[in-house]
């Protein structure tokens, strides 16, 4: 049995690289907006549903060798896992941009066959260990703990280093590899198993009746349903709360994820302890858990915005994460004990209970994450969370009738409910200054489903936690120039008069604003994936006129999909103020695959121009793929005719520039724009704010430098640098 266990620990850090990766390959096919991240979630939770439903049935039937069928369905996940993305590249060539329907149909078809695997293997292992303990309980504990574990140490290894020196092919074959390893052992070990040792119990056993006498089927399967929601509802906020402190850094998740398992799992080991005395009575065990799960839950927000205050990175905030996860994770492991026999049939009772937690822990994340969030703060839906789980505790500590208990559940219902607000103010603000904290509010706060969207009274715009622009439109000399708009300028110099422009990302309005303004009146089309940026700029004296600029179209869906799904729209440029190269899915926009993309979209002279946040390795990938690149500050121009900036074009258009009636940029900056035209790659300038470098020059210094691709995911992963976020508004 040990081995056993140390081969179900192994299988459960192949399935979260698989999900992780999955998951990331699917975002590129089909979007990361919102609704298709549900979507994508919901057909793996889905799956893993109907596995274990499947796996439940097939442990119970007669003289079946439950080793032997997870030893097989190691190997078919394996095999399955080695042509995934291949895969899924073939279908989502033929299906990228597909409607929402089609994209849940698509996505739940790709990933169906390994997800009903990797739900079965709970089970089967469920009923071969109860036939040998006859312990549900302990078994469940046990096997939910190592398979649980092994998934956190996956989260952790992705994030810390293995995405980043695997990327995703390596880490999927990796993932094949170990779970092919696993399944050959275990077949190995199954050759000795007997068809009579799968069926030594039967199912109608007097300790079963009573066992099920104490906690009925019906209930088991809402309370483990309730788990799972709350469960999922937790981690969709802590998501959000990290995503916002970390700005958005795609190893943030991968911790956080890491952490919420290893408490799964050390709660699902602590919870065999109370269930060695199958006599016990366990359910005001199960209430005292909730209560104090709940509490927990509520604290994880407070205690990460305090303790960033005085740390400044939120890695202490992972440990409560843990701890309040830990108590969560001990719920499920003690309703498999009240609600199951430890017969034959225990495996199929565990393939109930375990699709109920899955459809409880799907209503959870859809509820939370696709509904409360676009309808009420996030500080308002901790408390009504932890309070309706405090008060569901407190109702299965009155069914145990233990009073003193009870107490404790109303007492922290009470403090939950009147002492939350203010534990739970100014939030955000803490979360973002850190250590710089001293009291600062911001003038404006939009929370959606999409994001968090914030605005200072210095009128900067903060999307994610970090810097995204401000509303500003001109300048007198570059100098003044805060908001680095000369950049959007400058496009003037290399393209002569654009008729149809993309922008990737509505931001403050600043640079759509002045896009649509220019002296050629072209259509401009905005795609913005988070619905609050709308509200931000609605109503701002500077921009707010792009929402009624009957030129301007502004579209709410993932850039890339979109795009996907427009095969026929061509512009004279795709302007994209893109975010930093360290964000998590920021390669969506930066990889090889993306520009080409852009070039497809592009008419003939058409200029792709977007944002390398000055990494060189960012910089090389537009100029490996283009023929001609010129860089702009930190913006890369690239297209497939002669980038050659025009200087007297430029101050003719900059001249005949009006923005509500007045010239946006000043004569002095006009005069400084046009001399950088005749000093492209000076070596003076090159490490300078304001350079024009050629595509060539890029080439030369960034020698050496792969392009980054989807599968490589750039520098998301770099394993050097440190998730810290810098005290001083980014430019």
């Amino acid at each position: 049995m040990r081995r056993l266990f140390v081969l179900f620990f192994v299988s459960g850090f192949p399935a979260l690289l698989y999900q992780v990766v999955w998951q990331r390959a699917l975002f590129s096919i089909y979007g990361i907006n919102v609704e298709s991240v549900t979507i994508v979630v919901s057909a793996f939770m889905l799956g893993l549903g109907l596995g274990s439903l499947l796996g439940g049935w097939w442990s119970a039937r007669p003289g079946v060798r439950r080793l032997f069928a997870f030893g097989v369905v190691e190997v078919a996940i394996g095999a399955f896992g080695w042509v995934s993305l291949a895969a899924f590249a073939a279908v989502g060539e033929a299906t990228a941009g597909a409607g929402t329907l089609a994209t849940g149909l698509f996505t739940f078809l790709l990933v169906l066959v390994p997800t009903i695997g990797m739900g079965a293997t709970l089970p089967l292992l469920t009923a071969h260990l109860v036939d040998r303990s006859g312990n549900v309980g302990t078994s469940v504990g046990a096997l939910y703990f190592v398979n649980t574990l092994g998934s956190a140490v996956a989260c952790f290894a992705a994030g810390l280093f293995l995405l980043g020196w695997l990327g995703q092919a390596g880490a999927v074959r990796l993932a094949a590899v170990l779970n092919l390893t696993i399944g050959i052992v275990v077949l190995a070990f199954a050759r000795g198993e007997s068809r009579a040792a799968a069926a030594t119990q039967d199912a109608d056993t007097a300790d079963g009746r009573e066992v099920r006498g104490l906690l009925p089927l019906g209930a088991a399967l809402g309370l483990s349903a309730a788990a799972g929601f709350v469960a999922l509802s937790y981690e969709i906020l802590w998501f959000r709360l990290f995503a916002f402190t970390s700005a958005g850094a795609a190893r943030a998740f991968a911790l956080l994820l890491g952490a919420y398992l290893a408490g799964i799992a050390f709660g699902s080991l602590v919870s065999r302890r109370f269930c060695r005395d199958e006599r016990g009575d366990l359910l005001p065990t199960v209430g005292r858990f909730v209560v104090f799960a709940n509490i927990l839950g509520f604290l994880v927000a407070p205690a990460l915005a305090t303790s960033v205050t005085f740390v400044w990175h939120y890695a202490l905030g992972l440990v409560f994460v843990a701890v309040a996860a830990g108590a969560l994770g001990a719920v499920f492991p003690l309703v498999c004990h009240l609600a199951i026999p430890p017969t034959r049939r225990a495996g199929e009772g565990l393939g109930r209970l375990y699709v109920a937690n899955i459809v409880g822990a799907s209503l959870g994340s859809f509820l939370t994450g696709f509904v409360l969030l676009d309808r009420f703060p996030l500080p308002g839906i901790t408390i009504g969370l932890a309070a309706a789980g405090i008060a569901g505790g407190g109702l299965l500590l009155l069914v145990g009738r233990r009073r003193r208990a009870i107490v404790v559940a109303a007492m922290a219902l009470v403090l939950v409910i009147v002492v939350g607000p203010s534990l739970l103010d100014g939030l955000y603000e803490r979360l973002h200054y850190k250590t710089g904290y001293d009291g600062q509010r911001y003038a404006r706060l939009i929370e959606t489903k999409s994001g968090v969207v914030a605005v200072t009274p210095e009128r900067l715009v903060y999307g994610g936690g970090i810097y995204d622009g401000e509303f500003k439109v001109g300048f007198d000399d570059l100098e003044s120039d805060t908001n680095m708009v000369w950049r959007t300028y400058m496009l003037s110099a290399l393209h002569a008069g654009p008729e149809e422009i993309l922008v990737i990302g509505l931001g403050s309005a600043s640079w759509t604003r002045i896009l649509a303004a220019h002296p050629a009146a072209p259509r401009v089309t905005v795609v913005e994936i988070n619905p609050g940026y709308l509200d931000i700029v609605r109503g701002d004296p500077v921009v707010g006129s792009v929402l009624e600029d009957s030129r301007i179209d502004i579209v709410i869906d993932d850039a890339r999909r979109w795009m996907l799904a427009n095969p026929e729209r061509r512009f004279d440029a795709i302007v994209s103020n893109t975010t930093f190269n360290w964000r998590a899915h920021i390669t969506n926009l930066l990889s090889v695959e993306f520009l080409e993309l852009c070039r497809s979209r592009l008419k003939p002279g058409g200029v792709a121009y977007y944002n390398t946040t000055w990494h060189p390795r960012v910089q090389r990938t537009g100029a490996t793929v283009f023929p001609h690149a010129m860089r702009v500050g930190n913006f890369l121009a690239v297209s497939d005719a002669p980038l050659r900036p025009d200087g007297e074009r430029l101050a003719r258009t900059l001249r005949a520039y009006r923005i509500d009636g007045a010239a946006p940029v000043g004569t002095a900056a006009i005069e400084a724009m046009v001399a950088l035209t005749k000093r492209v790659d000076d070596p003076a300038l090159l490490d300078a704010r304001h350079v024009l470098e050629t595509g060539a020059s890029i080439r030369a210094r960034t020698e050496g430098m792969a392009p980054i691709t989807d599968d490589d995911m750039g520098t998301e992963w770099d394993w050097l640098r440190i998730d810290t976020v810098d005290r001083v508004p980014h430019r």
